[in-house]
């Protein structure tokens, strides 16, 4: 499944990069909440489903120690030869190819929308085995009926709810802080009601 995502997003890469080519294309609110949530973060954060790189440059801009993970060969390259001086890695959210305890968050930005469901709650755990204890993450998302298939321009996407999150979050190792649902203005880049669960690895 994993290599079917990534060819999928390879072959649309260079659209997808002219579409969204600036961290500053993305929603305000997006930029507020992610920015809010990284900086009460205590270390390294790993920027999974890091795509072309654009969250993981605006939280090195902030100040945090970052690097990213994609399943894109071609998001991967770009992401380097973008920012030469940050850390790329190519890989899949199954096995992540960092020590045990190792980082202080993950920031998971609808990186998980092409996850099929049954296969969540393995990288959830892999998620809690490469966090620290006390270490956060937040997860974005397309808010919806839960586990609920949809045509995604890329390919095959899930919505989740908050609350089914937070179920496959507390099993993992999790303890939930906040939820947010809420819909898109016009301009933002999707139309669809956006929802973010942030938790801490107990």
């Amino acid at each position: 499944m994993s290599d079917v995502i990534g060819g999928a997003y390879d072959a649309r890469a260079a659209e997808y990069i002219a579409l969204i080519g600036e961290v500053d294309q993305l929603a305000e609110r997006d930029r507020e909440e992610i920015g809010g949530w990284a900086d009460a973060v205590p270390g390294r954060i790993l920027d999974a489903g890091c795509g072309p790189g654009l969250w993981t440059r605006f939280l090195h801009d902030r100040g945090h120690e970052v690097l990213g993970i994609d399943l894109s060969d071609q998001f991967i390259a770009h992401a380097r030869a973008r920012n030469p001086h940050l850390e790329f890695l190519h890989g899949s959210f199954e096995r992540v190819p960092l020590p045990d305890a190792s980082l202080g968050g993950i920031l998971a930005w609808y990186s998980l929308i092409h996850t099929p469901p049954e296969k969540l709650p393995a990288i959830l755990a892999e998620f809690a085995r490469v966090l620290a204890p006390g270490g956060g993450i937040l997860i974005g998302f397309f808010d919806g009926v839960p586990r609920e298939p949809f045509p995604h321009a890329v390919t095959t996407a899930y919505f989740w709810s908050a609350e089914s999150l937070a179920a496959l979050l507390e099993a993992a190792g999790f303890t939930v802080t906040a939820v947010e649902h809420r819909g898109r203005m016009p301009g933002e880049v999707s139309a669809r009601p956006h929802g973010a669960v942030t938790a801490i690895r107990s």
